[in-house]
């Protein structure tokens, strides 16, 4: 549940940031040139932003359904990933950037460091040594 929480709030973040850029007359001279840091905005700039919007957006639902190994893997692996290409992102933006870019990067370790100390959960075993199965397990005295 945290690592979704935190997947989630990157993300307002991760939003907000790129909407107060509209605000820099700059970025939107840029926009208006068709040109977004040196990348042309067509039809395969667009679905690349778009897929590196949802993936994150996924994860939020992912990180809640997927099993703890799995879940692991994935959420060091791309809150990593997200870390350095945010952290290049910002070389050379305005303040406001640079302090939105750090606190999702601070988020994204947050979710590196949850993942990473996810509890690992042995299934149980029975007194004979053998996997106990859910038929083995007797319910708990009331």
């Amino acid at each position: 549940m945290k690592i979704s929480a935190l997947w989630t709030a990157m993300l307002f973040i991760f939003a907000y940031v790129d909407i107060f850029s509209l605000y820099r007359a700059d970025f939107r001279a840029d926009i208006e040139a068709g040109a977004i840091g040196g990348l042309s905005i067509n039809q395969s700039f667009l679905l690349g932003i778009t897929v590196y919007v949802v993936i994150p957006s996924l994860m939020v639902f992912a990180t809640l359904v997927l099993r703890p190994r799995y879940n692991r893997i994935v959420n060091i692996v791309l809150s990593s990933v997200y870390a350095l290409t945010i952290i290049a992102g910002a070389i050379g933006e305005w303040n406001y950037y640079i302090v939105g870019s750090a606190i999702e990067v601070a988020l994204l370790v947050a979710i590196v460091y949850y993942a990473w100390t996810w509890p690992r959960l042995a299934p149980p075993s029975s007194a004979t040594g053998r996997e106990a199965t859910p038929q083995h397990i007797e319910p708990a005295a009331l």
